[in-house]
Protein backbone atom coordinates (compact mmCIF):
# COMPACT_ATOMS: atom_id res chain seq x y z
CA UNK A 1 0.00 0.00 0.00
CA UNK A 2 1.24 3.55 -0.52
CA UNK A 3 2.53 5.00 2.22
CA UNK A 4 0.22 8.09 3.51
CA UNK A 5 1.58 11.60 5.02
CA UNK A 6 -0.87 13.67 6.88
CA UNK A 7 0.29 17.35 7.50
CA UNK A 8 -1.62 19.23 10.07
CA UNK A 9 -2.49 22.46 9.54
CA UNK A 10 -2.59 25.17 12.32
CA UNK A 11 -5.17 28.31 11.88
CA UNK A 12 -5.07 31.27 13.78
CA UNK A 13 -7.53 34.08 14.09
CA UNK A 14 -9.00 32.76 10.80
CA UNK A 15 -6.08 32.12 9.03
CA UNK A 16 -3.27 29.85 8.13
CA UNK A 17 0.11 29.92 9.44
CA UNK A 18 3.00 30.14 7.65
CA UNK A 19 4.08 27.51 9.21
CA UNK A 20 1.48 24.80 7.99
CA UNK A 21 3.39 25.72 4.50
CA UNK A 22 6.39 25.18 5.94
CA UNK A 23 5.41 21.31 7.25
CA UNK A 24 4.44 20.49 3.82
CA UNK A 25 7.78 21.39 2.34
CA UNK A 26 9.02 18.89 5.19
CA UNK A 27 6.48 16.26 4.27
CA UNK A 28 8.02 16.40 0.63
CA UNK A 29 11.65 16.19 1.72
CA UNK A 30 10.68 13.00 2.96
CA UNK A 31 7.83 11.92 0.92
CA UNK A 32 8.92 9.02 -2.00
CA UNK A 33 7.31 9.38 -5.81
CA UNK A 34 4.36 7.12 -4.92
CA UNK A 35 3.67 8.48 -0.78
CA UNK A 36 0.43 10.36 -0.92
CA UNK A 37 0.62 13.60 0.76
CA UNK A 38 -2.64 14.54 2.74
CA UNK A 39 -3.68 17.56 4.84
CA UNK A 40 -6.16 18.18 7.80
CA UNK A 41 -7.15 21.30 9.34
CA UNK A 42 -9.57 21.78 12.39
CA UNK A 43 -12.07 24.83 13.10
CA UNK A 44 -14.54 26.79 11.82
CA UNK A 45 -12.07 28.51 9.14
CA UNK A 46 -11.04 25.30 8.28
CA UNK A 47 -12.85 25.41 4.69
CA UNK A 48 -11.65 28.44 3.88
CA UNK A 49 -8.50 27.60 4.66
CA UNK A 50 -8.08 24.97 3.06
CA UNK A 51 -7.65 26.18 -0.97
CA UNK A 52 -4.07 27.85 0.63
CA UNK A 53 -3.30 24.54 2.16
CA UNK A 54 -3.89 22.08 -0.37
CA UNK A 55 -2.04 24.92 -3.33
CA UNK A 56 1.26 23.76 -1.64
CA UNK A 57 1.26 20.42 -2.91
CA UNK A 58 -1.56 18.11 -1.25
CA UNK A 59 -3.42 15.79 -2.62
CA UNK A 60 -6.20 16.55 -0.12
CA UNK A 61 -7.42 18.06 2.48
CA UNK A 62 -9.59 16.94 5.43
CA UNK A 63 -11.74 19.86 7.46
CA UNK A 64 -13.51 18.98 10.82
CA UNK A 65 -15.49 22.33 10.85
CA UNK A 66 -16.33 22.09 14.53
CA UNK A 67 -17.54 25.63 16.14
CA UNK A 68 -16.45 23.72 19.52
CA UNK A 69 -12.95 23.80 18.55
CA UNK A 70 -12.07 27.15 16.69
CA UNK A 71 -9.31 27.39 19.84
CA UNK A 72 -9.31 23.11 20.09
CA UNK A 73 -7.86 22.11 23.57
CA UNK A 74 -5.06 19.58 23.41
CA UNK A 75 -7.13 16.62 24.19
CA UNK A 76 -9.97 17.13 21.44
CA UNK A 77 -7.21 18.08 18.29
CA UNK A 78 -5.29 15.25 19.50
CA UNK A 79 -8.52 12.78 19.33
CA UNK A 80 -9.09 15.00 15.56
CA UNK A 81 -5.63 14.18 14.42
CA UNK A 82 -5.74 10.37 15.37
CA UNK A 83 -9.01 9.81 13.78
CA UNK A 84 -7.79 11.38 10.54
CA UNK A 85 -4.48 9.33 10.44
CA UNK A 86 -6.59 6.37 11.07
CA UNK A 87 -8.94 7.21 8.31
CA UNK A 88 -6.04 7.52 5.77
CA UNK A 89 -4.21 5.24 6.81
CA UNK A 90 -1.16 7.32 7.42
CA UNK A 91 2.30 6.25 8.28
CA UNK A 92 3.72 9.48 9.16
CA UNK A 93 1.90 12.91 11.00
CA UNK A 94 3.91 16.05 10.69
CA UNK A 95 3.07 19.26 12.48
CA UNK A 96 4.60 22.81 12.54
CA UNK A 97 6.60 23.03 15.97
CA UNK A 98 4.22 25.85 17.20
CA UNK A 99 3.84 25.81 20.85
CA UNK A 100 0.44 23.90 19.77
CA UNK A 101 2.12 21.56 17.68
CA UNK A 102 4.79 20.74 19.97
CA UNK A 103 1.58 20.16 22.84
CA UNK A 104 -0.32 18.01 20.60
CA UNK A 105 2.70 15.77 18.98
CA UNK A 106 3.21 13.53 22.35
CA UNK A 107 -0.29 13.30 22.78
CA UNK A 108 -0.75 11.90 18.75
CA UNK A 109 1.94 9.70 19.39
CA UNK A 110 0.38 8.26 22.71
CA UNK A 111 -2.87 7.79 21.36
CA UNK A 112 -1.57 6.57 18.02
CA UNK A 113 0.93 4.12 19.49
CA UNK A 114 3.79 5.78 17.52
CA UNK A 115 7.42 7.67 18.02
CA UNK A 116 7.34 10.96 18.52
CA UNK A 117 9.83 13.76 17.21
CA UNK A 118 9.86 17.68 18.14
CA UNK A 119 12.39 20.26 16.91
CA UNK A 120 13.03 18.28 13.44
CA UNK A 121 15.30 20.34 10.97
CA UNK A 122 16.21 17.80 8.64
CA UNK A 123 14.68 14.67 7.27
CA UNK A 124 15.68 11.67 5.17
CA UNK A 125 15.74 8.35 4.74
CA UNK A 126 18.59 5.76 5.80
CA UNK A 127 18.94 2.21 4.05
CA UNK A 128 16.05 0.07 4.25
CA UNK A 129 13.78 3.14 4.56
CA UNK A 130 13.51 4.16 7.64
CA UNK A 131 13.25 7.98 8.48
CA UNK A 132 16.62 9.67 9.74
CA UNK A 133 15.51 12.81 11.14
CA UNK A 134 18.22 15.96 12.86
CA UNK A 135 17.42 18.31 15.71
CA UNK A 136 19.35 20.45 17.61
CA UNK A 137 19.77 19.47 21.23
CA UNK A 138 21.58 21.51 24.34
CA UNK A 139 20.62 24.65 23.88
CA UNK A 140 21.37 24.49 19.85
CA UNK A 141 24.87 23.21 20.45
CA UNK A 142 25.15 19.64 18.99
CA UNK A 143 22.78 17.94 16.37
CA UNK A 144 21.12 14.84 17.44
CA UNK A 145 20.65 12.34 14.39
CA UNK A 146 17.72 9.91 15.34
CA UNK A 147 16.40 6.78 12.98
CA UNK A 148 12.60 5.82 13.51
CA UNK A 149 12.14 2.61 13.51
CA UNK A 150 8.60 2.47 14.68
CA UNK A 151 6.04 1.71 11.81
CA UNK A 152 4.37 4.85 12.55
CA UNK A 153 5.62 8.67 13.78
CA UNK A 154 4.62 11.92 14.95
CA UNK A 155 7.15 15.06 13.94
CA UNK A 156 6.61 18.70 14.97
CA UNK A 157 9.22 20.56 12.57
CA UNK A 158 11.02 23.49 14.03
CA UNK A 159 10.31 26.87 12.39
CA UNK A 160 12.10 28.08 9.52
CA UNK A 161 13.92 24.86 9.03
CA UNK A 162 11.71 23.42 5.71
CA UNK A 163 11.09 25.89 2.44
CA UNK A 164 7.28 26.10 1.91
CA UNK A 165 6.45 25.08 -1.55
CA UNK A 166 5.53 27.48 -4.14
CA UNK A 167 1.68 27.55 -4.45
CA UNK A 168 0.56 25.18 -7.62
CA UNK A 169 -2.67 26.50 -9.99
CA UNK A 170 -4.84 23.47 -8.83
CA UNK A 171 -6.81 23.03 -5.93
CA UNK A 172 -7.04 19.50 -4.47
CA UNK A 173 -10.90 18.52 -2.77
CA UNK A 174 -11.43 18.96 0.65
CA UNK A 175 -13.64 16.67 2.61
CA UNK A 176 -15.78 16.94 5.58
CA UNK A 177 -14.71 14.76 8.63
CA UNK A 178 -17.43 14.66 11.68
CA UNK A 179 -16.98 16.43 14.72
CA UNK A 180 -16.40 15.40 17.99
CA UNK A 181 -15.05 17.41 21.12
CA UNK A 182 -14.81 14.54 23.60
CA UNK A 183 -16.70 14.08 27.05
CA UNK A 184 -17.28 17.46 28.73
CA UNK A 185 -14.73 15.52 31.14
CA UNK A 186 -11.99 16.57 28.93
CA UNK A 187 -11.94 19.99 29.69
CA UNK A 188 -12.91 23.02 28.46
CA UNK A 189 -11.36 26.34 27.87
CA UNK A 190 -13.04 29.53 29.65
CA UNK A 191 -10.81 32.14 27.75
CA UNK A 192 -8.21 33.93 26.78
CA UNK A 193 -5.72 36.66 28.00
CA UNK A 194 -4.54 38.83 25.85
CA UNK A 195 -0.69 39.27 26.09
CA UNK A 196 1.01 42.54 24.58
CA UNK A 197 3.63 42.10 22.23
CA UNK A 198 4.75 44.01 19.50
CA UNK A 199 3.44 45.77 16.66
CA UNK A 200 4.82 43.58 14.00
CA UNK A 201 4.71 39.61 13.68
CA UNK A 202 4.23 36.59 16.22
CA UNK A 203 7.63 36.47 17.61
CA UNK A 204 8.15 32.80 17.81
CA UNK A 205 6.97 32.54 13.81
CA UNK A 206 8.84 35.30 13.02
CA UNK A 207 11.72 35.16 9.62
CA UNK A 208 13.26 38.60 10.82
CA UNK A 209 13.73 39.24 14.71
CA UNK A 210 15.49 42.36 16.00
CA UNK A 211 15.97 42.30 19.66
CA UNK A 212 17.64 44.97 22.03
CA UNK A 213 19.39 44.63 25.94
CA UNK A 214 20.79 46.23 28.50
CA UNK A 215 22.99 48.40 26.42
CA UNK A 216 19.97 50.19 25.53
CA UNK A 217 20.45 51.98 28.85
CA UNK A 218 16.55 53.07 29.19
CA UNK A 219 13.27 52.03 28.12
CA UNK A 220 12.41 55.38 26.15
CA UNK A 221 15.86 54.52 24.13
CA UNK A 222 13.83 50.99 22.74
CA UNK A 223 12.09 52.95 20.20
CA UNK A 224 15.66 52.62 18.68
CA UNK A 225 15.02 48.68 18.43
CA UNK A 226 11.30 49.05 17.20
CA UNK A 227 12.22 51.22 14.32
CA UNK A 228 15.01 48.97 12.77
CA UNK A 229 12.39 46.06 13.17
CA UNK A 230 9.50 48.06 11.30
CA UNK A 231 12.00 48.83 9.16
CA UNK A 232 12.69 45.50 8.32
CA UNK A 233 9.43 43.92 8.60
CA UNK A 234 10.50 42.24 11.95
CA UNK A 235 9.58 41.07 15.14
CA UNK A 236 10.74 43.06 18.32
CA UNK A 237 12.42 41.05 21.60
CA UNK A 238 13.96 41.31 24.51
CA UNK A 239 17.18 40.00 26.61
CA UNK A 240 16.30 39.18 30.33
CA UNK A 241 17.70 42.36 31.59
CA UNK A 242 15.11 44.45 29.57
CA UNK A 243 12.39 42.59 31.10
CA UNK A 244 13.30 42.40 34.30
CA UNK A 245 14.02 46.61 34.44
CA UNK A 246 10.49 46.74 33.30
CA UNK A 247 11.30 48.53 30.05
CA UNK A 248 9.16 45.90 28.12
CA UNK A 249 7.13 42.79 28.74
CA UNK A 250 7.88 39.93 29.84
CA UNK A 251 6.36 38.56 26.43
CA UNK A 252 9.42 39.87 24.75
CA UNK A 253 12.13 38.27 25.90
CA UNK A 254 13.85 35.87 24.63
CA UNK A 255 15.68 33.22 26.01
CA UNK A 256 16.07 29.96 28.24
CA UNK A 257 13.01 31.32 30.71
CA UNK A 258 11.61 33.33 27.76
CA UNK A 259 10.54 32.01 23.57
CA UNK A 260 12.72 30.19 21.59
CA UNK A 261 13.45 31.75 17.89
CA UNK A 262 14.45 30.38 14.93
CA UNK A 263 14.49 33.02 12.43
CA UNK A 264 16.23 33.43 9.22
CA UNK A 265 17.63 36.65 10.37
CA UNK A 266 18.19 37.90 14.38
CA UNK A 267 19.95 41.03 15.15
CA UNK A 268 21.30 41.37 18.63
CA UNK A 269 21.15 44.99 19.73
CA UNK A 270 23.47 46.15 22.77
CA UNK A 271 22.91 42.14 23.85
CA UNK A 272 26.16 41.05 25.70
CA UNK A 273 25.29 37.12 25.23
CA UNK A 274 25.17 35.48 28.52
CA UNK A 275 24.01 31.96 27.99
CA UNK A 276 20.29 31.99 29.40
CA UNK A 277 20.03 34.33 26.20
CA UNK A 278 22.04 32.11 23.68
CA UNK A 279 19.97 29.50 24.51
CA UNK A 280 16.78 30.79 23.09
CA UNK A 281 18.04 32.03 19.80
CA UNK A 282 21.47 30.51 18.86
CA UNK A 283 19.75 28.26 16.10
CA UNK A 284 18.81 31.25 14.59
CA UNK A 285 19.83 31.25 10.58
CA UNK A 286 22.26 34.28 10.36
CA UNK A 287 22.89 36.17 14.01
CA UNK A 288 24.08 40.02 13.57
CA UNK A 289 25.46 41.54 16.71
CA UNK A 290 25.46 45.24 17.61
CA UNK A 291 27.82 45.86 20.63
CA UNK A 292 30.41 48.47 21.86
CA UNK A 293 32.79 45.41 23.92
CA UNK A 294 34.40 43.27 21.37
CA UNK A 295 34.85 40.92 24.02
CA UNK A 296 31.14 40.18 24.27
CA UNK A 297 30.16 36.87 24.46
CA UNK A 298 27.48 37.38 21.80
CA UNK A 299 29.97 38.09 19.27
CA UNK A 300 31.03 34.45 19.54
CA UNK A 301 28.00 32.67 17.95
CA UNK A 302 27.67 35.85 15.43
CA UNK A 303 28.09 35.74 11.81
CA UNK A 304 28.54 39.21 11.50
CA UNK A 305 29.67 41.55 14.12
CA UNK A 306 29.59 45.71 14.79
CA UNK A 307 31.74 46.88 16.92
CA UNK A 308 30.91 50.54 18.14
CA UNK A 309 27.91 52.94 19.51
CA UNK A 310 24.77 51.64 18.94
CA UNK A 311 22.76 54.89 19.30
CA UNK A 312 25.12 55.84 16.24
CA UNK A 313 24.82 52.53 14.37
CA UNK A 314 20.99 51.47 14.53
CA UNK A 315 19.74 54.81 13.16
CA UNK A 316 21.95 54.64 10.15
CA UNK A 317 21.18 50.96 9.40
CA UNK A 318 17.62 51.94 9.89
CA UNK A 319 17.38 54.63 7.60
CA UNK A 320 19.88 52.68 5.28
CA UNK A 321 17.08 49.70 5.32
CA UNK A 322 14.22 52.69 4.62
CA UNK A 323 16.25 53.78 1.79
CA UNK A 324 17.05 50.05 -0.04
CA UNK A 325 13.14 49.24 0.37
CA UNK A 326 11.71 52.08 -0.31
CA UNK A 327 9.92 53.02 2.61
CA UNK A 328 8.90 57.00 3.33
Amino acid sequence: MTARVLVIGEIRDGHLLASSLEAVGAARACAGPSDRLEGLLVGPAAAAASPAFAAAGLASVACVADAALERPTPWAWSRAIVAAATAAGAELVILAGTAAGRDVAGRVAARWEAAAVTGVTAIGRAPGGRLRLSRPVFGGRATQEVEVAAPRAVLAVRPHAFPAPAPTASAAPATELPGGTGPEGDGRILGFEHVEGGAGPDLGDAAVVVSGGRGVRAADNFSLIEELARSLGAAVGASRAVTDAGWRPVSYQVGQTGKSVTPQLYVAVGISGAIQHLVGMVSSRVIVAINSDAQAPIFRVADYGIVGDLFAIVPALTREVRRVRGIA
